[in-house]
C-alpha cells in the first residue's frame, strides 16, 4: 500500500522509502553517521555539541572582555585624609624642633637642605630660615618679615619640595643660598632651583615663580609655633596650588602622624638658570 491507501506496484511514484536511521522517538539523543567523501563516518550529533561549545566559549570570551574593559576603569578609593592635621615638627636629631633652634642652627646661607613631610608621607617639604647670619639682611643676603614666616623675625618659612614643572623632588630641587650660583633670577641672589628643568621660585614671595617652565608656586605650608616656642605645621597657604602629582594635598598617601621629623640632604647644584 502506499502512503494514500492505494494498491500500487513497489515503483508506485508516491512510495517513501522507509529510512531506519530516523526511526527513533521523538526526544531522544541519537547518534546519526554521515559518510564522507573518502568512506569516514562523521558523528553528526558530537560534531553539533562541539560547534554549540565553540560559540558559546565565543560569548563567554566576548563577555569577559566587556567584564575586563569594565574593570580597567574602576578606581580604588583614593587614599588620603580629611582635613589638615597640627603636626609637631622635630629636629634631625629627633628634639623639638623650636624657634630657638631654628634661628641657632640654620639661617639663609645653610648649604644643606632640611626637608619635613606634610601632611603626607610622599609630600616633603623645605625647612628654611631666611634670615641671615650676620644679622642684617639687606636684601642680598638674607630676609625677614616674609609672608606667613614665623619666629624671631617672621624668617622661618616652608615650601614643597617637589617641582611644579614635571614633579621632580629634593634634592634635584633645593634651597640655593646666596652666591651659588652666578645668575640672579628676578634680582634674587638666593632662591629655590630645580636643577631638572631650571624652574627657580622666589622664597621670600610664597615660592612665586621666577623662571620656568613652572608656571605654578610652591605650596606653601603655613607654620605656627606654641608658647615654649615649638613649631607646628598645621595647613597650607591659601591659594596654594596643590602639590604636583596629587589632585588635591590631601590625597595621594597616608598622613604623616602627630609629629614630622626633619632629614638633612645634600642638594644637586646645577646652574642651568634660563
Amino acid at each position: 500500500m502506499n502512503p494514500l491507501g492505494l494498491d500500487c506496484p513497489p515503483t508506485c511514484p508516491f512510495t517513501v522509502a522507509r529510512q531506519p536511521a530516523l526511526d527513533f522517538p521523538v526526544g531522544r539523543v541519537r547518534r546519526v553517521p554521515v559518510a564522507r567523501p573518502n568512506g569516514e563516518e562523521v558523528d553528526e550529533t558530537k560534531r553539533n555539541v562541539l560547534k554549540l561549545l565553540a560559540v558559546a566559549g565565543l560569548v563567554g570570551a566576548g563577555a569577559g572582555g566587556l567584564v575586563g574593559g569594565t574593570l580597567q576603569y574602576v578606581q580604588p578609593p583614593a587614599i588620603g585624609i580629611s582635613s589638615y592635621p597640627k603636626v609637631q615638627l622635630l629636629d634631625v636629631d629627633g628634639s623639638a624642633l623650636t624657634v630657638s633652634t631654628v634661628e641657632s642652627e640654620y639661617n639663609s646661607e645653610t648649604p644643606d637642605i632640611y626637608l619635613f613631610y606634610y601632611p603626607l608621607q610622599n609630600e616633603p617639604n623645605f625647612l628654611l630660615n631666611l634670615y641671615p647670619s650676620s644679622g642684617t639682611p639687606n636684601g642680598t643676603n638674607g630676609a625677614e618679615n616674609v609672608p606667613y614666616g614665623v619666629g624671631t623675625h617672621n624668617s622661618i618659612v616652608a615650601y614643597s619640595a617637589i617641582c611644579q614643572h614635571l614633579g621632580c623632588p629634593a634634592p634635584a630641587i633645593a634651597y640655593y643660598p646666596p652666591g651659588t650660583c652666578p645668575q640672579t633670577p628676578g634680582g634674587k641672589t638666593f632662591y629655590i632651583h630645580c636643577s631638572c628643568h631650571g624652574s627657580t621660585y622666589d622664597v621670600t614671595n610664597s615660592a612665586a615663580n621666577l623662571t620656568g617652565p613652572a608656571v605654578l608656586p610652591l605650596p606653601q605650608v603655613l607654620l605656627e609655633t606654641d608658647a615654649s616656642g615649638n613649631i607646628f605645621a598645621y595647613g597650607m597657604r591659601p591659594g596654594s596650588p596643590p602639590v604636583n602629582g596629587h589632585l588635591n594635598t590631601l590625597q595621594g598617601d597616608y598622613g604623616v602622624g602627630s609629629t614630622s621629623q626633619l632629614l638633612k640632604e645634600t642638594p644637586v647644584i646645577l646652574c642651568n638658570i634660563a
